[in-house]
């Protein structure tokens, strides 16, 4: 039988305690313990999963050779430096961290010490995204619209940081090019940060992105738009769904696809069809426990690594700076 892998889990809030929730639920792992400010909040969640409630910080990072850091993202930096300093490998929910020199620091370090640093980026898990893998995406245009109803969790940062940064990642890892520029607008409305965002980034290869986040809608939204050459796809991060309509020749013959119509004449006549990829049955947050855990026992570079999670970083910080300058000339 194989050995388990000790992971503890540091920061026991609501996505936290997911965290620990999952880890009792991995064979290949065995769930030490929690550590959390608060410590009666360790106390029930350790209660819960059945494990142990840390006293510091210190003593938690002893017994374990993992942790997944789901503290304020102003702690991820002080956190993983103190995990690193005792080699241990590390799971940090984005964003990787506070400050663009912060999580060059981390990342460094990572690498450095050759340790696992994976970064919370969820959405590169979602069943959607996950049923488009082998299908060739190369998209030329952009389109996201993230939604969502107001919730003071998260508030204190803006809505860049807190729920547009999942679309960025999927977008950077989707163009891979060099971003070339970027412009943005947004407002704050119910928070004295920024609450709605629009950004357009565009990218070296001519790739553009149109990305939109608000966190005071009344229904919720994950969506993403990708237009390709004879190929249009559209993904639902809510439904776990995507839809591909594309063209094809006359002489293709899917198998599952729907024809809708034709278009052009003689020899450059096109089919029109639609194909839905068969959802991927997979819960995310899950999965990208799994995944870490696994790295961790073999010794391999993380899906979402730390520098993914850096490049990231420095777009959200970007459109951030972009609509901050623009706030200011209003005022």
């Amino acid at each position: 039988m194989a050995k388990k892998t000790n992971v503890g889990v540091i920061g026991v809030g609501k996505l936290g305690g997911l965290h620990a929730k999952m880890f009792a639920g991995i064979e290949a792992c065995e769930l030490v313990g929690v550590f959390d400010a608060n410590p009666e909040r360790a106390a029930e969640v350790a209660k819960a999963y059945g494990t142990k409630a840390f006293v510091t910080l210190d003593e938690l990072l002893d017994e374990v050779e993992a942790v997944t850091v789901a503290a304020p993202t102003q702690r991820h930096y002080e956190i993983a430096l103190a995990a690193f300093a005792k080699n241990r490998h590390v799971f940090v929910e984005k964003p990787i961290a506070a400050s663009i020199s912060q999580a060059e620091e981390m990342a460094l370090q990572a690498r450095e010490k050759r340790l696992v640093l994976q970064v919370g980026h969820i959405e590169r898990f979602n069943p959607a995204l996950l049923s488009l893998q082998g299908y060739p995406l190369e998209p030329k245009f952009i389109q996201t619209d993230r939604l969502a109803q107001f919730n003071p969790r998260g508030a204190d940062v803006p809505v860049v940081l807190d729920l547009m940064i999942h679309d960025i990642d999927v977008i950077l890892n989707l163009v891979k090019s060099e971003v070339k520029r970027v412009s943005a607008n947004g407002v704050n409305v119910v928070t004295d940060s920024i609450d709605i965002a629009n950004a357009r980034v565009e990218f070296e290869n001519g790739a553009v992105a149109n990305v939109t986040a608000s966190r005071i809608s009344n229904k919720k939204m994950r969506k993403m738009r990708l237009f390709q050459k004879d190929a249009y796809v559209t993904l639902d991060f809510v439904s776990g769904v995507s839809e591909i309509y594309r063209l094809a020749d006359p002489s293709e013959k899917a198998a599952g696809a729907i024809q809708f119509g034709e278009m052009g004449e003689g020899e450059r006549r096109k089919l029109v069809v639609y194909e839905q990829p068969t959802p991927v049955e997979v819960n995310a947050l899950m999965r990208e426990m799994e995944l870490f855990v696994e790295c961790v026992a073999k010794g391999e570079p993380p899906v979402v690594s730390g520098e993914d999670g850096l490049r990231a970083l420095k777009v959200a910080d970007q459109i951030v700076r972009k609509i901050e300058e623009s706030l200011a000339d209003i005022t």
